[in-house]
């Protein structure tokens, strides 16, 4: 049987898995995600980290987030496909960035967020909702 939502890094080393649905899927916009995948933005979705399998390990990197939490972003350590994200304000929570999935057509934004820092290249959908900074709050 296969998982909802699973995909793998670039070489395969990780692969990861979930029935579970994401509790929040959107685009981040801030600089760091733009510095950090070489493009606009990240598409994110958020899971429960106890509902994900993981197969191989990730290495973290570990940076301040514009709220001055810590920002874990984990990535293969062969290919250096990065695959997850881990929240300090969000404790058992885990990111996963979409772009990793096997099929793409699961992932749905729903808002993009931290626009105010878009690069002015980045050409959003209109029909998503924005936020100026952080997704929460």
């Amino acid at each position: 049987m296969t998982s909802k939502y699973s995909g793998r890094c670039l070489c395969g080393e990780i692969n990861y898995s979930t029935d579970a649905e994401p509790l929040f899927t959107g685009n981040c916009h801030c600089k760091d995600c733009q510095r950090s995948s070489g493009s606009a933005f990240i598409p994110a979705m958020l899971f429960p980290e106890a509902s994900v399998s993981i197969r191989g390990e990730a290495k973290y990197f570990e940076s301040a987030s514009d709220s001055g939490s810590v920002h874990r972003r984990g990535f293969c350590q062969n290919c250096g496909s990065q695959l997850f994200a881990k929240f300090s304000a969000m404790p058992g929570m885990l990111g996963i960035k979409a772009g990793t999935l096997d099929s793409s057509s699961n992932y749905v934004p729903k808002l993009d967020f931290y626009v105010a820092s878009a690069a002015p290249w980045d050409h959003m959908s209109p029909q998503l909702p924005k936020k100026q900074g952080a997704a929460q709050g």
